[in-house]
């Protein structure tokens, strides 16, 4: 089973950061890169928690979000074709008293077939940087989708 710790601090606030992650639009491949439009379909959809499919690039699972703790995002798989049970995600958010969020994101990944377990070494070890580079990606998507329009921008006026 492949275990990957992230962390980091994003300027977003705890409310801002779930919104975007259970936000199931037309738009969440600009948060999540590996959440290709054409897999995702959301079988069920409450307050505090869904029932999606996602993937890309030939790998889906279908997971059980919940956000029903203000501070926590849980995402555990319940059907894959690479995947077990035992894989997921986990975001807890902490807020900082200068502003900020600290995220801390756990990614569990254990094969339940030839295809997951190769997925899984790959994971472990040599995709640990690229997944630590596309959760960077993510918390910067939810911090521009979040930004005030013209924030940020230089102006053109001298």
């Amino acid at each position: 089973m492949a275990t990957l710790h992230f962390h980091v601090s994003t300027t977003s606030t705890p409310e801002q950061f779930v919104a975007a992650v259970t936000d199931f639009g037309p738009d969440r491949e600009r948060i999540f890169a590996r959440s290709a439009h054409h897999y995702l379909e959301v079988h069920s959809r409450g307050a505090t928690e869904a029932d999606v499919t996602e993937g890309s690039s030939g790998v889906w699972e279908r997971l059980h979000y919940d956000w029903s703790g203000p501070d926590r995002i849980v995402m555990w798989t319940t059907d894959s074709n690479a995947w077990g049970h035992d894989s997921g995600h986990m975001y807890t958010l902490r807020r900082r008293p200068d502003g900020t969020t600290g995220v801390d994101a756990v990614m569990v990944r254990k094969g339940k077939n030839l295809r997951g377990w190769l997925l899984e070494t790959l994971v472990g070890t040599i995709g640990r940087g690229s997944l630590a580079k596309a959760f960077a990606d993510t918390v910067e998507a939810i911090e521009a989708r979040n930004r005030p329009q013209g924030a940020g921008e230089e102006s053109d006026a001298s």
